[in-house]
């Protein structure tokens, strides 16, 4: 399965990246979101995952734009953010599959849940389309 990792923190974007290819992803990686639309674009990647707080175009916006593109409209989208999980609910309703917050996902230093959020994720978005198990097989 082939993600896109869109995030200006880059100690945030190594980390995630390293976990997730640990697990049998494989990461593509934005550092802003005119970077991430453009990859989106011009590479078929299965899922996005999406920082809010973004130079030269912010999340909400590459969401948006991802969403009204015939090309990236059914990309899943996962946001992930710094920001409190109350304005989840704006998000799905603009087109994200699930919101996460960054501080839920590292709860202390070296540990990250990332990937075994995503699996769960992705088994929920498979079940949804009417696949029976996730394409990833991770170590657990």
């Amino acid at each position: 399965m082939k993600l896109l990792l869109v995030d200006d923190s880059k100690a945030i974007r190594m980390a995630n990246q390293r976990a997730l290819e640990q697990v049998g992803y494989e990461v593509l990686c934005a550092e802003d979101g005119e970077a991430a639309l453009k990859i989106a674009q011009s590479q078929p990647v299965d899922l996005i995952l999406l920082d809010l707080m973004l130079p030269k175009m912010g999340g909400l916006q590459v969401l948006e734009r991802l969403k009204s593109e015939a090309k990236t409209a059914a990309i899943p989208v996962i946001i992930l953010s710094g920001l409190s999980g109350r304005n989840g609910h704006k998000l799905i309703d603009a087109g994200a599959e699930a919101y996460l917050e960054k501080s839920a996902l590292m709860p202390e230093n070296g540990v990250n849940m990332l990937p075994q959020e995503l699996e769960n994720i992705v088994c929920r978005l498979n079940r949804k389309r009417g696949i029976a198990f996730a394409s990833v097989h991770t170590s657990h």
